[in-house]
């Protein structure tokens, strides 16, 4: 099976469907050992395929639109963090203390972008919070690798052993990851079926205008797939603790389309539960039961709203000895044996984009589309999550490189590669001038691009907009 039929497939998706998919190959993009490009292509195929059949049924259309897939198109947005220009200003990356270091017995990489994880990660290693990176070496120097990762997990923090691909097949998580679907989906009670808002006339269709998305997410899958959301209609209102600020660039540039404000959901219950009352979609990309506390366990959404969506990403799975760490792209990709598969000379390497981040949050948008379907014909509050680690799995072990034959070519058949430019845009917004990348889901009569700039993290009341978002 190739890429496109299995993430369709893994998301319910019907197999006809498939055949209103064109795609416009480039030599050149998202290159790697692995197959990164099919990867990339399949994901946001599928997201397309499920925008179209929502805008079909919302629509009355007989047939879904029309989807297209251009490769410049995908890499560029897998590259959406990097491309980002504010006021020509390139963003910030990693930190100084995110990286690879050398160990006694190998390599661990650590997650340090965030105040408080970098310093977790001192504390665990005995070091003071302003400790240069020279004394972190130094410490990790004389340590194993597997001692710094458990050492610096049980203190709350990031850090992973580089592992073959060998040595995390016969890790407990890879067994628990590989017996689980890509895309996980479950009904969790008898609501009615879903009556969508009408849609009102305008120049594009937007299939998911009028509905109300709560993005309770950080970096990056969870706001890939709440700005893919927002592209396509949805008042998307991102929520954060107070003490928690976003990442300024990384906020930007998954922002777009979205709102953003602040919210202590032990003090504000109430206004979280009027928010709540109304909304259709629940994303959470928090460590699986981090939001339990609050009552923010799936079942506990659904049964003080019934019909909601909850939707849930992580970078482990909800399951396992590891279920509960925290994880980002770049760990999972040091812990599955990626980065072996990908570095060079016995130097670790990495995915030319975070590959893992960006198709995990495709696909999350793509099943919260397909559940909001389903719900239309078929009623039920779902659940749908998926996690970087199973997706991870997907690509080392379960995509065939090479030519796409789930896909039909475009007319022209094989396109150069011009670079990203030719997929990149500038608006004007609160938070400067920005250049960023374009939308890569597209459908014929969808939007084109998102309706509003990024604003300010946590500029925004803690309320939906006046108005649902129409299509014009």
């Amino acid at each position: 099976m190739t890429a496109l039929m299995y993430a369709w497939s893994a998301l319910g998706g019907d197999p006809a469907r498939l055949s209103r998919l064109t795609t416009v190959p480039r030599e050149g993009v998202l290159t790697a050992r692995l197959p990164v490009r099919e990867l990339a292509r399949a994901c946001v195929g599928a997201c397309g395929l499920a925008a179209a059949e929502l805008a079909a049924r919302r629509t009355g259309l007989p047939e879904a639109p029309d989807v297209r897939v251009d490769d410049g198109a995908v890499a560029a947005a897998f590259h959406s963090e990097r491309l980002l220009r504010i006021d020509g200003r390139a963003p910030v990356s990693f930190a100084p203390l995110s990286r690879f270091w050398r160990t006694a017995d190998g390599w661990v990489r650590t997650h340090a972008n965030y105040p408080h994880h970098r310093a977790r990660l001192l504390g665990a290693l005995g070091l003071p919070g302003d400790a240069p990176a020279e004394r972190v070496a130094g410490r990790l120097a004389g340590c194993s690798a597997l001692e710094v990762e458990e050492a610096v997990a049980r203190a709350g923090g990031l850090a992973v052993a580089l592992r073959t691909p060998e040595q995390w097949r016969a890790h407990a998580q890879a067994a628990e990851v590989a017996a689980r679907p890509l895309a996980e989906r479950e009904r969790l009670d008898a609501a009615p079926p879903r009556v969508f808002p009408a849609l009102g006339p305008g120049a594009a269709v937007l299939p998911a205008a009028g509905l109300r998305v709560l993005d309770l997410t950080r970096v990056l899958a969870g706001p890939v797939a709440t700005r893919t959301l927002a592209l396509l209609g949805a008042d998307v209102l991102r929520l954060d603790a107070p003490w928690l600020p976003e990442l300024p660039d990384q906020h930007a540039d998954t922002g777009f389309g979205k709102r953003s404000a602040t919210l202590d959901l032990g003090t504000g219950r109430d206004v979280f539960d009027d928010l709540l009352s109304t909304a259709d979609v629940v994303v959470t990309g928090y460590r699986p039961g981090a939001l339990d506390r609050y009552g923010l366990s799936p079942e506990a959404l659904s049964a003080r709203r019934p019909g909601l969506v909850v939707a849930q990403v992580s970078a482990w799975g909800a399951y396992g000895p590891w279920r509960e760490r925290r994880g980002f792209d770049s760990l999972v990709q040091v812990a599955t044996g990626i980065a072996v598969t990908e570095g060079t000379a016995g130097e670790p390497g990495a995915l030319p984009a975070q590959a893992l981040d960006h198709g995990t949050g495709y696909l999350l948008a793509a099943a919260v589309l397909r559940a909001l379907t389903e719900q239309s014909y078929d009623g039920g509050s779902r659940l749908v999550w998926l996690a970087l680690a199973r997706t991870a799995h997907w690509l080392t072990s379960g995509i065939r490189p090479g030519p796409a034959e789930d896909i039909r070519p475009g007319p022209a058949g094989q396109e150069p590669y011009p670079g990203p430019d030719a997929w990149l845009a500038e608006t004007g917004g609160a938070l400067g001038r920005l250049r960023y990348a374009r939308p890569a889901v597209s459908f014929t009569g969808g939007p084109a691009d998102w309706a509003r700039p990024p604003v300010p993290w946590g500029s925004d009341p803690a309320r939906w907009a006046a108005d649902p978002v129409t299509p014009g």
